[in-house]
């Protein structure tokens, strides 16, 4: 296990504080859950900006994942409904 050495101003500390003390954690564990939240939600918000990116660039495979599902919504669809 590494160890990091972190300054922070006076504002983010008092608010750690005060997070940690409604959660009963020290400052320092609470410090590690929301920086290992932090790495999760930013990883998400990278897979979704690839998958965005893929998309508008329209590769083949998303264009063929998208036929299938607009196929797959029209055959939901009667005759009627048309």
């Amino acid at each position: 296990m590494e160890r990091l050495n972190l300054t922070l101003d006076d504002d983010t500390y008092k608010e750690l504080k005060r997070h940690a003390a409604r959660a009963g954690k020290p400052c320092a564990r609470l410090a590690r859950e929301i920086l290992s939240e932090g790495l999760s939600q930013r990883a998400a918000r990278e897979q979704r900006a690839r998958l965005a990116r893929d998309y508008a660039a329209g590769r083949g495979d998303t264009r063929a994942v998208l036929k299938d599902w607009e196929e797959a919504q029209t055959e939901l669809l009667s005759e009627d409904d048309v």
